[in-house]
């Protein structure tokens, strides 16, 4: 097998597999920044609980409406942002912390989205739901994830600064009054959107790994937040191709594959960080 075979074959040769290189850029680019910044403000585990609590409204869309990616995406949607601010009255309210009250909400959702799909459904159908098909992903779903990837990259031009502040002196922006509250309600927004996007591609258990894997390597290989985020496009964005290889070679699943690729990423980084580290603190 030459080079070309094994690099550039699948995608040239057929169509599913370039929607599924096109769709995996798009989550590369928008997930990216939003993981980056959750790594940042310490909110890791928030995106994988907002990850498992669309499953409900992805269940209810695939009972009402069968494989309908656009019913189970606008399911998603509603009870992700459901839950967001569902948790969030309970955080300002002064009951829980911010994590206690997300991963309260996310066990919740999580088992009645089983449940459902459980009871109306079957198992093959609750795969297909909890770990995605990036190869059956159609126009209408690139121009989603197309969208959802431009308003991301819109709002992080708009709220950057705001989010950088609140992400180091939270209570200074508190201060601020609404604005600070409304800056962090479309953050949280722009996790669910992206999420559900990447529902869409690698299915709800799958659609956080493409966030936070690149974003939490991309901190071991950058200093700055600017080049945090766009070493994180470049890992995740690498990530996809390499796993869609493997997943067309190996005849392996696609969402799996990318995501353990992106993992191997950071074990590597992981690994090169603490080698440089000691051989520091030896030469000292």
């Amino acid at each position: 097998m030459t080079a070309a075979e094994l690099l550039w074959q699948p995608f040239t040769e057929f169509a599913f597999m370039r929607h599924a290189l096109a769709a995996c850029l798009a989550l590369a680019i928008g997930c990216a920044p939003v993981g980056v910044f959750l790594v940042l403000r310490r909110m890791s585990l928030v995106g994988d609980a907002l990850s498992h609590a669309i499953l409900p409204g992805a269940a209810l869309g695939f009972i009402l409406f069968g494989l309908s990616l656009t019913a189970m995406s606008l399911g998603g949607l509603a009870v992700g942002l459901a839950v967001m601010i569902g948790a969030g009255a309970v955080t300002r309210a002064g009951a829980l912390r911010e994590d206690a009250s997300f991963a309260a909400f996310y066990l919740i959702s999580l088992s009645l989205g089983v449940l459902l799909v459980s009871k109306w459904g079957s198992n093959l159908d609750l795969m297909h739901i909890l770990f995605g098909s990036v190869l059956a992903v159609d126009d209408g779903a690139l121009l989603f994830l197309a969208g959802v990837t431009s308003l991301t990259l819109i709002m992080l031009a708009l709220f950057y600064r705001m989010w950088v502040v609140d992400s180091f002196d939270p209570d200074y922006l508190r201060s601020l009054g609404k604005s600070g509250a409304i800056g962090h309600g479309v953050f949280l927004g722009l996790v669910v959107l992206n999420l559900v996007a990447g529902f869409q591609a690698l299915g709800t258990l799958m659609a956080v790994g493409l966030m936070m894997l690149p974003a939490v390597s991309a901190k071991l290989w950058a200093r700055s937040l600017p080049g945090q985020i766009v070493a994180a496009m470049v890992i995740a964005a690498a990530s996809a191709y390499i796993g869609l290889l493997a997943s067309y070679h190996g005849n392996l699943p696609s969402g799996p594959a990318i995501v353990l690729t992106a993992g191997s990423v950071y074990l590597l980084s992981l690994l090169g960080s603490l080698v440089l580290r000691r051989g520091a603190t030896c030469r000292v």
